[in-house]
């Protein structure tokens, strides 16, 4: 592994607008602490960085729902937040907040840098403008109805209901969140950082410098730089947020993506005098543990402004994890579908490490997973409790009823190959961990850990000390065999306790109670040795590291809790009709609620049509010859597909759940009769046909065998 003098990892900055969940911790700060507790283990020089995001359009909208001051808002669900990540035992050196003064103070500085090194292109623009408040609105602060499904809330950039990606000029009817009135277009001014210009930099520094970056981010990157940077404003028409640095700049903030990744700096500057080591000196690994959907700003974004700025080092490295759902469906907090951290501790008291577990060993590291109840029951009771568990106490119980409650010691002359396998086994297991850690693969990681546990149970099983005890009447000598098994199972146990630590930091902290030592004895080094507790050593009575197993009852309750808590938002189911064959649905009237619907509707089911309709869409099958990122949306691609009669482009809003190189050569099935509809500027002529998972992720409708382009599908 490459070696560096300190560490500086960070965790991203949640929005203080409402409690932490699980995907939450899944996404970024479980394994973010897995990481650093491993490295701390190790002895390194690490901080540990996080803190709440407090500025933003979610802060202000919160704040407009609950009829509050935005600050009341930041204050509320900085301390929830900031306890629940304590309570799970996530171990930041600070979580700061950015409405400090040391942030805006820091944040305006930065701004104010690269304003005076004449770096920002000043443009002025026509932006939604509410005139009864006197405000501009960003996209989420305009309503209207979404042109594909009806519902009459839907925001500016995105429909809550169908998922649709928008734009304000989309929407039907729009009208402004905070007064209802029907917003104009006025003029603003603001500030753009060139993106471009650090576009040969980027692609150098990452797609030559980093292809070891996780497939996801490494993807997404190049994705992004393959199809152009475009400039990008780093200010907002806003009262709530970081003052732009400038004269004249009454009612305008800094965009809340160039504030918020500058937290992490202020922050270290509110935790030591030496921050600048861990910002601006090249020995330092700086690591960005996020989301996916925070890529583009922690390997883009905030990186050229860095360069920009000069002073400050860029990440070695951002392991960015896909998303977690929850019973089959996406975690929505409008909906209430979610496991939130302080009610699990309410529910489950004093066991942070039964959920630590399930979350790391079904991590989203390459994949969208799915959490559910049922799963987190066998995971604790088969995999935790049954050989964790079970191999630590067996090891206790039986060294105090053979051993009276000492560590016996390890006779060589009779050592077999099976007991010299299984304390080589400690090292190997060390290595193995120790690897996949520094690759961010912390799901495999703990496989290995619970594998060598595992491997524990067998050799126990296999020696059967309390068999031999039997015997121990007429040949004394056996005394020897049942040392050995548990003089190697009782140091086993202590290796297990170093390994599984960055893990699951309450159940180390249980066994070295049992055991009698102290906190150095988890440290790394020790880690693989074969003699941790020293023979004749006196050891607690037994005591189980876990619960009884998760029953039944307890997990139906919580399905239960989460059904009943989950609010299903009132929708409008739409009427439509068509203006001609092939062409868009135009929508005309939405007076139903979902409950006076059909339930043909409340299950998403089309109304019954007859065969003539069903003719009139022409379906064939095509080939992507080529496809590219669309400049300034985050969800479309263009695509060139063969239809073997001609070659058509098509625009299909799939870039979040595919990237460009890896559909190139698909076979699709396309309506090749819709009449054009222009994206982005670009003329689409055609819809490619998609299916779409309980999870949420996309896939192709194809052929199973490739069919010559133009065949027809019916």
């Amino acid at each position: 592994m490459t070696d560096f003098k300190r560490y500086l990892v960070t965790a991203a900055l949640p929005y203080a607008n409402g409690p932490v969940h699980i995907g939450h911790l899944a996404g970024c700060y479980l394994p973010a602490d897995i990481y650093v507790r491993y490295q701390r283990a190790r002895k390194q020089d690490i901080k540990f960085i996080c803190g709440s995001d407090e500025h933003g359009v979610p802060i202000t909208i919160r704040a407009m729902k609950e009829g509050v001051s935005p600050q009341e808002i930041v204050d509320k669900y900085h301390k929830l937040m900031g306890d629940s990540f304590r309570d799970m035992g996530i171990s930041f050196d600070i979580y700061s907040r950015t409405s400090n003064k040391i942030h805006h103070e820091t944040a305006s500085d930065f701004f104010k840098k690269l304003y005076d090194d004449g770096l920002f292109e000043e443009k002025e623009t026509e932006q939604y403008y509410d005139e009864k408040t006197n405000t501009f609105l960003a996209d989420r602060y305009i309503i209207g109805t979404c042109p594909v499904c009806g519902n009459e809330n839907a925001y500016g950039d995105q429909c809550e209901r169908c998922g649709s990606s928008l734009s304000p000029e989309q929407l039907i009817n729009p009208r402004s969140a905070l007064s209802d009135a029907v917003p104009i277009k006025k003029k603003t001014n603001h500030w753009y950082l060139p993106l471009q210009n650090y576009e040969p930099w980027l692609k150098e520094w990452i797609l030559e410098g980093h292809k070891e970056w996780k497939n996801n981010v490494y993807g997404q990157c190049k994705s992004w730089l393959e199809n152009g940077l475009q400039p990008r404003a780093m200010t907002r028409d806003s009262n709530w947020g970081v003052k732009v640095p400038l004269p004249n700049t009454e009612g305008k903030v800094l965009y809340v993506w160039f504030d918020a990744p500058i937290g992490y700096i202020s922050a270290t500057k509110e935790l030591t005098d030496k921050w600048a080591d861990y910002w601006q000196k090249s020995d330092t690994k700086l690591v960005h543990f996020i989301g996916k959907d925070n890529i583009v700003f922690h390997c883009i974004i905030f990186p050229a402004m860095l360069k920009a700025h000069g002073d400050f080092i860029v990440p070695d490295n951002v392991p960015a994890n896909e998303f977690l759902n929850l019973e089959g469906e996406k975690v929505s907090t409008s909906r209430n579908w979610a496991v939130w951290i302080d009610e699990y501790l309410k529910d489950f008291p004093d066991q942070q490490d039964l959920l630590r577990y399930v979350l790391c060993a079904n991590a989203p590291e390459t994949k969208d997973n799915d959490f559910t109840w049922k799963d987190f029951q066998t995971r604790v009771n088969s995999e935790l409790v049954d050989i964790f568990g079970n191999f630590e106490n067996r090891a206790f119980v039986l060294m105090h009823k053979l051993c009276g409650g000492k560590v016996p010691p390890l006779h060589a002359d009779i050592a077999d190959k099976e007991t010299e396998d299984l304390l080589a086994e400690f090292a190997a297991s060390k290595e193995r961990v120790e690897q996949l850690l520094e690759q961010y693969k912390f799901r495999d990681a703990l496989a290995e850990v619970i594998d060598l546990a595992r491997k524990g149970n067998k050799f126990m099983q296999n020696k059967e000390p309390w068999i031999v005890a039997r015997s121990l009447a007429t040949n004394p000598e056996n005394q020897k065999l049942i040392d050995n098994c548990l003089h190697v199972c009782l140091q086993l146990t202590a290796n297990l306790a170093i390994l599984i630590n960055p893990f699951l930091p309450f159940t180390a902290q249980k066994m070295i109670q049992k055991m009698k030592v102290v906190d150095k004895m988890l440290e790394w080094e020790n880690a693989g040795k074969t003699k941790l507790l020293s023979v004749g050593y006196s050891l607690r009575e037994p005591q189980l590291l876990f619960p009884k197993k998760i029953e039944e009852d307890q997990i139906q309750a919580q399905i239960e809790k989460l059904k009943a808590n989950s609010t299903k938002p009132t929708t409008t189911v739409a009427k439509v009709k068509y203006k001609k064959p092939g062409a868009e649905p135009a929508v005309i009237k939405g007076p139903e609620t979902v409950g006076e619907a059909k339930e043909s509707e409340i299950l998403n089911t089309k109304s019954e049509i007859v065969y003539d309709d069903f003719a009139k869409i022409d379906l064939k099958v095509g080939t992507i010859l080529a496809a590219e990122k669309v400049a300034k949306a985050d969800k479309l691609l263009k695509l060139e597909v063969d239809l073997g009669f001609e070659k058509r482009t098509i625009v299909s809003g799939i870039a979040l759940h595919f990237t460009p190189e890896e559909i190139v050569g698909k076979q699709v099935v396309v309506v090749t009769n819709l009449a054009p509809r222009k994206m982005k500027g670009i003329e689409s002529n055609g819809m490619i046909l998609m299916a779409e998972d309980k999870a949420g992720k996309l896939h192709f409708v194809n052929p199973d065998t490739k069919v010559d382009e133009g065949s027809g599908v019916s």
